[in-house]
């Protein structure tokens, strides 16, 4: 199967969390209950810059997402006093990424109060899901899933989008169809033991030599090993598969 997408990463989810706090923010004042009713001068302006800033926040070769925004309903208990300037802030620690929430707060007003309103984020996006049930502790091969559109920010999980990043990889439990997979639901597969004879790699500029040796440490596919050479020389490198260490020189 050929790789489709990229991984999404930490960094766009914040970046576009940030982008939209801004959208939310101006979204929020009429939800106050204004006197007027209509939407303020500035939100043509305001939507317009959060159009242009969204489109260019995608990393290169980022798979592109669309951005739903559910703005939820203030407690229907609070009585907040008339306020001439609403200031909206993320508070600390939140970020506008599947569900969290926006605060409030009065800047110029009778009485100053500060309170939060619920929001849903929602990332739509291609990604990978599970198209029958995978015991755990299997190895995924190409054929259990397949592409579809989920929401990225349903769950704090990064989505694991790139098909060479789950191909040969454990499921950590049980996965059921329909599944997105995320990177909490995998982890890379044990290919040999301590004790176990290899093939060593070795790389450096213009150059590979390949020889025979004894694996110190489990062996697990992109992951650091320890090897004893012939010649009892202990070196590490990576895993390439199930009886390869290469050594960069």
């Amino acid at each position: 199967m050929n790789d489709k997408f990229s991984n999404p990463s930490r960094a766009l989810h914040a970046a576009l969390g940030m982008l939209f706090a801004f959208g939310f923010a101006f979204a929020a004042v009429p939800a106050l209950g204004q006197a007027t009713g209509e939407k303020p001068e500035f939100m043509a302006a305001t939507q317009q810059w959060l159009d242009n800033a969204v489109a260019s926040s995608h990393p290169a070769g980022a798979a592109a997402l669309r951005m739903e925004v559910v703005v939820g309903e203030l407690d229907s208990r609070l009585r907040l006093a008339p306020c001439a300037r609403v200031e909206p802030y993320i508070p600390v620690g939140m970020r506008l990424w599947g569900k969290s929430r926006l605060g409030l707060r009065c800047l110029e007003g009778s009485a100053k109060w500060n309170v939060f309103l619920p929001v849903t984020i929602r990332a739509l996006g291609t990604a990978w899901v599970i198209k029958g049930n995978v015991a755990s502790g299997a190895t995924l091969s190409p054929d259990d899933a397949v592409a579809a559109e989920v929401d990225w920010a349903e769950e704090a999980s990064p989505v694991v989008a790139n098909a060479s990043q789950w191909v040969g990889q454990v499921a950590t439990r049980a996965l059921a169809t329909g599944q997105v997979l995320r990177q909490n639901v995998i982890k890379p597969a044990q290919v040999f033991q301590a004790g176990s004879q290899v093939r060593v790699v070795a790389q450096g500029a213009g150059f590979e030599i390949t020889s025979d040796g004894q694996a110190l440490s489990t062996g697990v596919i992109g992951q650091p090993a320890r090897v004893r050479m012939d010649n009892g020389r202990v070196m590490s490198g990576v895993v390439l598969d199930n009886r390869t260490i290469k050594i960069e020189i």
